[in-house]
């Protein structure tokens, strides 16, 4: 009952937000990006529209850019990789950083794991940024380290959303400041005027090495992996004693890209007005004294309300609009409006594979209502919608031609695209692609697809319920 009720509590709060958001200005998405060329451009083209960062922090020359490009190319579906970045810088700056390692951890169990390794190695700094950050035995582990790593002079920062934390006491984040850990709330319930607007990311920076971020909040229903399971209860008899996984996917990272991750930290750190000094940034290793953690091509995709654009549904737009093969999404709340619907529906006509792996359960049902209520439109053009069955879904994750993913905290909701701060890693190449099809295949494996035979004979209370639910779209 303790994990419903405080479901409810952040639920009650997120509307509340929401409403006060909406009747101070209502959300705008931002307009569609232009087509993309019907034909991929060519190397020299591509390279002279993107920046890229080395593993050393210096911006390659046009020249270098076009070598990396060719290496990248040598995985494999070059045109498709030439047409997704030409499509990218159509639609504004493109920065990218070379020379990383991105590894997928699917749920929590792999994923606390990694990043527990990772701060026990910390030298230097520690910094975390959390959606929820629940009074739970993960989050209760996880304190106790960072208070040891602060006890060996390693500088540890800690931010959560008022929020979405609303559920922990005040008692938990005390204790770590009691142990030095600097911590700090994201926009507290008192200042009303800035409610609506929330920190979504999932972030750890450590050592400004090694960086993960995706979809997993510090949770007790991310204690458990989400697949092998012969049984699971009712979501409403979870209990933290018995809550088995949640489905979700992080990313580790290691190179240039977990610099701009940690820069993400630093600057909500200071626009929050955050207790506690943060050090200043190591100056770039010397060229000759650095190596490339990996040999990945990827781009760190943020976003706030405060932008003119949102840019990952730019980036999403884009990609689905200049997608030649396939379009796979998983997506956790997924109510993203009537463009969005269009580009998926288009892309299916024009013979895309276009498949999505959506919730059949969820924490707040309005949303997920509200993303049925496309289901109709969507199989009708061709889309193939898959419901994952036996545990609550709360991955975000993109794969576009096998060229193009994204693992991140953005929904397609109306709320991750105008009210919240999300961060997404992007990977450009086929070699990270194909791990993402092979997780996207695991995830069909657990999943009912949904036929529009089947969904044509649903009861008339699911489709009052989408019809309500889409009335509110932009709130959820």
């Amino acid at each position: 009952m303790r994990a419903r009720r405080r479901a409810l509590t952040i639920a009650a709060a997120s509307l509340t937000a929401a409403m006060i958001g909406a009747c101070a200005q209502a959300p705008q998405l931002p307009p569609a990006p232009p087509a993309p060329a019907a034909k991929a451009p060519s190397v020299a083209a591509v390279a002279s529209q993107v920046s890229v960062t080395s593993p050393q922090g210096e911006l390659l020359s046009r020249h270098q850019r076009e070598q990396l490009l060719q290496q990248v190319q040598a995985q494999g579906k070059a045109e498709a990789i030439k047409r997704q970045l030409g499509a990218m810088a159509a639609f504004g700056a493109v920065g990218l950083y070379a020379g990383n390692d991105a590894k997928l951890l699917i749920d929590g169990p792999a994923t606390f794991k990694a990043m527990a390794e990772a701060i026990r190695q910390a030298r230097r700094t520690v910094l975390l940024e959390s959606y929820i950050i629940e009074d739970a035995d993960i989050s209760r582990q996880l304190a106790r380290l960072l208070a040891e790593k602060r006890a060996q002079g390693v500088g540890v920062y800690v931010i959560y959303d008022a929020v979405g934390s609303i559920g922990t006491h005040d008692a938990f984040f005390e204790a770590l400041r009691e142990a030095g850990v600097a911590t700090c709330a994201f926009n507290p319930l008192s200042k009303i005027d800035d409610l609506a607007h929330r920190d979504h990311r999932k972030i750890l920076s450590v050592d400004r090495e090694i960086g993960f971020t995706g979809g997993i909040n510090l949770s007790a229903v991310y204690a458990s992996g989400s697949f092998g399971r012969t049984h699971r209860k009712p979501l409403r008899q979870e209990t933290e004693s018995n809550r088995e996984g949640w489905r979700d996917t992080q990313v580790q990272l290691r190179g240039p890209a977990v610099g701009a991750l940690d820069d993400l930290v630093r600057e909500t750190w200071q626009a929050q007005g955050c207790k506690g000094a943060l050090p200043p940034v190591p100056d770039a290793q010397p060229a000759a004294g650095k190596k490339a953690a990996g040999e990945q091509l990827m781009r760190i995709i943020s976003s706030t309300p405060d932008d003119t654009i949102n840019r990952f549904y730019a980036l999403m737009m884009t990609s689905i609009g200049a997608a030649r093969q396939s379009v796979r999404m998983t997506m956790a709340y997924f109510a993203p409006g009537e463009d969005m619907i269009q580009a998926l529906c288009d892309a299916a006509q024009r013979g895309v594979a276009v498949e999505l792996i959506l919730p059949s359960r969820s924490d707040f049902s309005p949303v997920l209502h509200a993303g049925r209520s496309y289901y109709e439109r969507l199989l009708a053009a061709g889309v193939r919608i898959y419901e994952l069955q036996d545990a609550v879904l709360h991955a975000k994750t993109e794969v576009i031609d096998g060229v193009v993913s994204s693992v991140g905290s953005s929904n397609l909701d109306q709320r991750s695209f105008t009210s919240n701060n999300e961060v997404n890693a992007v990977v450009i190449g086929e070699d990270f692609g194909a791990e993402m099809d092979r997780m996207f295949a695991q995830d069909i494996q657990a999943s009912r697809e949904i036929t529009r035979e089947a969904w044509a004979a649903r009861s008339p209370w699911q489709r009052s319920k989408e019809f309500f639910a889409r009335l509110f779209e932009r709130l959820w």
